[in-house]
């Protein structure tokens, strides 16, 4: 579906290309890059991202390899995982923001999968970022999550990388979880699942170590009925980066009805907005002083 937004295009390294939305501030207090949650495309989050502009938040919205504006798509032979959506693409919309924005430090942020993602790239080249913004976000550690669900979980994490491997891809939409993501994404997931760690064998880089020594304010949104994201998930994700300065806020249904869950929230933006923008005025107050 088309949008009427600017768009800030990106080529990477390999050639692949994609765009960032661009939702301005009329009277901007800060600037975020927001990463969509697995399977979800950029426009997705317009209207969260206009909800911020509201409130001073200039936004960009990342755009995905393989979904939405990305040059890509996956297949059996064409393959990607963390250390290309990290290296190559979040790195380049980092130095395209840097250019668009006069090198001013960027929040990094994203939903779900996205928010593990902002706090890797974040780890990756802490220079960029002002801070982490997690929206229904957390670990995926089967440890992490309730009783009855962990052993689900268990044969989860082995049943998505045999089922792309056999495809050539994960096949998401048709088997109602994710859209159409590439064999290592769905392996480097699983990876984390199963482990509970951020390292990753096919990247020359400890990411592990550098989320442990990352110093940023980091705010944890939870969503109050969010099943999918319990809080040990988010307080193990959080758990990554003992040296950060770590809030969290719970936003419960605004109306009657609402369910303020995993991703219902994307509908009714307002609650979260204010959050996010309530917490970046507390650190950047906190700053001054």
């Amino acid at each position: 579906m088309p949008h009427q937004q600017p768009v800030i295009p990106v080529i990477t390294a390999d050639q692949h290309r994609f765009d960032l939305i661009h939702v301005p501030a009329e009277h901007r207090r800060g600037r975020l890059l927001f990463l969509p949650g697995m399977g979800m495309t950029a426009r997705q989050y317009i209207g969260f991202a206009k909800s911020l502009a509201w409130h001073g938040i200039e936004t960009f919205i990342h755009e995905w390899r393989g979904l939405g504006a990305s040059s890509l798509r996956a297949g059996r032979g064409v393959d990607w995982g963390y250390r290309e959506l990290i290296e190559l693409d979040l790195l380049a919309a980092l130095d395209a923001l840097d250019e668009h924005s006069g090198g001013e430090r960027l929040l990094l942020g994203g939903h779900s999968l996205g928010s593990q993602l902002a706090c890797l790239v974040a780890a990756r080249q802490p220079r960029s970022a002002a801070g982490l913004v997690i929206v229904a976000g957390g670990a995926p550690y089967w440890r992490s999550f309730p009783l009855h669900q962990r052993w689900v979980l268990r044969g989860v994490f082995s049943f998505m990388p045999m089922v792309a491997a056999l495809v050539g891809h994960y096949p998401g939409r048709q088997l109602g979880f994710a859209g159409r993501e590439a064999r290592r994404v769905i392996g480097d997931w699983c990876r984390t699942g199963r482990t509970g760690s951020y390292a990753l064998p096919d990247m020359d880089f400890d990411l592990q170590s550098a989320l442990a020594e990352l110093k940023l304010p980091v705010l944890g949104l939870r969503l109050s009925r969010d099943w999918f994201v319990p809080q040990d998930s988010l307080q193990w994700l959080i758990g990554t980066m003992p040296s950060c300065d770590h809030s969290v806020v719970t936003v419960t249904p605004a109306h009657p009805g609402d369910k303020a869950d995993h991703y219902s929230w994307m509908q009714e933006t307002a609650a979260g907005a204010k959050a996010i923008a309530n917490w970046y005025q507390s650190t950047a107050a906190t700053k001054r002083a």
